[in-house]
C-alpha cells in the first residue's frame, strides 16, 4: 500500500512539476505587464497599484491557483521608473512565491515614442505544503526526511518600446535556471523564460477603439505559448476582448471584459474554456484584475492607458 501511494504521489508530482517549469500566465497581461517585463516600471506616468488573482481549472483538484500584487512608479525626473512584484502561485502540493524589484530606466526618442530598459531582481521560493509532509505513509518514506523549502535568488531584463498607440517589447525575466529542491530524481526546476510582446490601437470611430495585441513565451523543453487578443473599447469606459491561446496541443478561448469605474480604478474579468485533454475535468479558468492609480498632479490627469 505504501509504495502504491509513493508511486501516485511521485506521479502527481511529476505532473505539476511539468507545470512548475512555466512561470504563472494571464489572460489580463496588457495590463499585468510588469509581472514579466521590467521596463514597464513607470511606464504608465502614475503610482499604479495592480492585484490579480486567477483560478486555472476550475474543477480540477489540485488545479494552479495565482495571486499578484505589484505596484510600480515613475520619480521625478520622468526617466527612471522603480516597481515591486509579489507572486504566490500553487499548484497541486508545490508553491511557488516570486518577490521581486523592478528598475527602468526611459529614453525619448522622439515626441511620443519611448524606449525603456528595465532590470528586476528578487528570490523565488518553493515550498511543498504541509499537507504531503503530515500524511502518514509520506512521512515514512525517507526521500521527504528533508524539507525541500527553500529561496534561490534570480534577476531578469527586459526592454519596452511604446507610444501612446502601440507597444512592443521583450524579456527574460528569470535569467538563472535554479533547480529548486536540489534532487536528482526529482528536478523542479525554475527556468529561463523569454516573452515577446506587442500590441496597436485603432480608432473604428469617434467612441470606438480596436486593439489587438499579442504575447509569446518560450521555455526550454515546452512548446511555445502564444497568446492572441483583441480588444474594442468603447467611450474611453468599458473593454470588451476575446482572446486565444496556442500551446502546444493544449489551447484555450476566452472572454474578457474590462471597466474604468473612475480615472483612478478599474476592474476586469477574463473567463477562458480549455481546449485540449483537460477539458473534460474543468470548466474553465477565471481571472480578476483590480487597478488602482494615484494621479497627483493635473499633468498625469489622461484618458485611460491603453495598455
Amino acid at each position: 500500500m505504501k509504495r502504491i501511494i509513493i508511486i501516485l504521489v511521485m506521479l502527481i508530482l511529476g505532473f505539476q512539476n511539468s507545470n512548475a517549469q512555466q512561470m504563472p500566465q494571464f489572460t489580463q497581461y496588457m495590463y499585468n505587464t510588469i509581472a514579466i517585463n521590467p521596463a514597464y516600471a513607470g511606464s504608465r506616468e502614475v503610482l499604479s497599484i495592480v492585484a490579480l488573482g486567477r483560478n486555472q481549472w476550475t474543477g480540477f483538484d489540485g488545479g494552479p491557483q495565482t495571486q499578484t500584487l505589484s505596484i510600480n512608479s515613475p520619480l521625478r525626473n520622468e526617466k527612471i521608473g522603480l516597481g515591486l512584484s509579489l507572486i504566490n502561485d500553487k499548484a497541486g502540493y508545490e508553491n511557488f512565491t516570486y518577490v521581486y524589484a523592478d528598475f527602468s530606466y526611459t529614453i525619448n526618442l522622439g515626441d511620443r515614442t519611448k524606449l525603456a530598459f528595465g532590470v528586476d531582481a528578487g528570490a523565488t521560493s518553493y515550498k511543498l505544503s504541509d499537507e504531503l509532509y503530515n500524511g502518514v505513509e509520506i512521512g515514512q518514506d525517507p526521500y521527504f526526511d528533508e524539507r525541500l523549502d527553500r529561496w534561490n535568488p534570480n534577476f531578469g531584463a527586459g526592454i519596452l518600446l511604446h507610444s501612446d498607440r502601440w507597444f512592443a517589447g521583450f524579456s527574460i525575466p528569470r535569467l538563472i535556471n535554479n533547480d529548486t529542491n536540489n534532487q536528482t530524481e526529482y528536478a523542479a526546476l525554475e527556468r529561463v523564460h523569454y516573452y515577446v510582446i506587442g500590441g496597436y490601437v485603432f480608432d473604428l470611430g469617434e467612441s470606438v477603439k480596436f486593439k489587438p495585441s499579442i504575447l509569446a513565451k518560450y521555455t526550454d523543453d515546452a512548446p511555445i505559448s502564444t497568446d492572441f487578443t483583441a480588444n474594442f473599447l468603447f467611450n474611453e469606459k468599458l473593454w470588451l476582448g476575446a482572446s486565444y491561446r496556442a500551446n502546444g496541443q493544449q489551447g484555450a478561448f476566452g472572454a474578457l471584459i474590462d471597466f474604468q469605474v473612475t480615472q483612478q480604478f478599474r476592474i476586469g474579468y477574463t473567463y477562458e474554456l480549455p481546449t485540449g485533454e483537460i477539458r473534460p475535468y474543468t470548466s474553465g479558468s477565471q481571472e480578476i484584475l483590480l487597478m488602482y492609480e494615484f494621479r497627483f498632479t493635473k499633468k498625469n490627469l489622461k484618458s485611460p492607458r491603453y495598455f
